[in-house]
């Protein structure tokens, strides 16, 4: 049986999830933070499936209800940001029903394209692990997603890290010519924010915002401002889920780039996470051949994980082809 979600059901999908992707496990309370308490969740789109009375395995699709940005509800699109079968039941077209009925749901709410899985604000991966999930891909596939773009995680040892002799120099040279680093006030904050929204990415000011409400401490943030006192840029850590050794995000607003801000930011809040205990930096999301994902591999970071955003027109139903072996 495919039916929605059902108060109770949170911890057995948390150990479905888990027993079905053991390589990305998932607690109860963290399933419960980005998706049940999102504020866009709609139990009515959670798909679950019931096999004997036992959860099996579950879709999860979900429209804008508030907009990330003004009032932009982004009203022709949707996302699926998991699926998952337990082993024991693959190969019984349980997967392709709980997409069916997932992308079901998003075309009787009016959408024409849906992606997976880059949704914000709240996403346990960015995409699709094709190389640690194969038949999760070739599923989607049959189910009419092709690739959008690709998106890589990064990590770096910070273990022996200190801050390399040519960013002090670097840094002593920005000073003297009148630009200031240091961690923000906190009316400097609304300045950041709306930079963080304005210049990069509405959901990174949401993040910052939220991060600081729940009492991310400011050192946790390095800024830099120029000779006039304006707010040019910034890096920052345990933004997300309050994670140490999570990196950014991080920004330099476009008439200050060229000047190496960006860099010593990068450096800077690098050495403060070193201070503050943590062995490694990571985080999930970049484009490799971006100016960003060029400096993170020129500083040490390694590309640890590929992910695929996959999306699929909604506008004619999906094709009916055979059962795929996630299914």
């Amino acid at each position: 049986m495919i039916r929605t979600f059902h108060v109770g059901d949170g911890p057995a999908l948390a150990a479905v999830w888990t027993a079905s992707a053991p390589a990305d496990p998932i607690t109860y309370h963290r399933f419960r933070d980005l998706f049940l308490l999102d504020r866009n969740f709609d139990p009515t789109g959670l798909h679950v499936a019931v096999l004997d009375g036992q959860i099996v395995g579950a879709a999860y699709a979900v429209r804008r209800l508030i907009a990330a940005d003004a009032d932009n509800l982004e009203p022709e699109t949707g996302w699926i940001p998991f699926f998952f079968v337990h082993p024991d039941h693959r190969d019984s077209g349980i997967g392709r029903e709980l997409l069916t009925a997932a992308l079901t749901w998003l075309r009787s709410h009016g959408r024409s394209e849906v992606f997976f899985s880059s949704y914000t604000p709240n996403y346990f991966l960015p995409g699709l692990d094709a190389a640690r999930y194969p038949e999760a891909l070739h599923l989607l596939t049959t189910l009419g997603f092709e690739r959008h773009y690709d998106a890589v995680a990064m990590d770096r040892s910070l273990v022996g890290y200190q801050l390399p002799a040519e960013i002090r120099k670097q840094i002593n040279a920005l000073s003297a010519d009148g630009y200031r680093l240091g961690t923000p006030t906190d009316d400097e904050l609304t300045a950041l924010i709306a930079i963080a929204g304005l210049e990069f990415n509405p959901d990174w000011a949401r993040a910052i915002r939220e991060a600081v409400v729940a009492g991310l401490p400011l050192n946790r943030i390095v800024v830099a401002r120029g000779p006039a006192g304006r707010l040019l840029g910034w890096a920052m850590h345990a933004t997300y889920e309050g994670a140490l050794d999570r990196f950014g995000p991080f920004g330099v607003v476009p008439a200050a780039r060229g000047t190496g801000l960006g860099k010593v930011l990068l450096h800077l809040t690098l050495e403060r996470m070193v201070a503050a205990g943590a062995h490694s930096a990571w985080f999930l999301w970049t484009g490799k051949e971006t100016a960003a994902g060029q400096l993170y591999l020129k500083t040490g970071f390694d590309i640890t994980r590929t992910f695929t955003i996959l999306r699929a027109s909604l506008l004619s139903p999906p094709p009916l082809l055979s059962s795929s072996p996630l299914s």
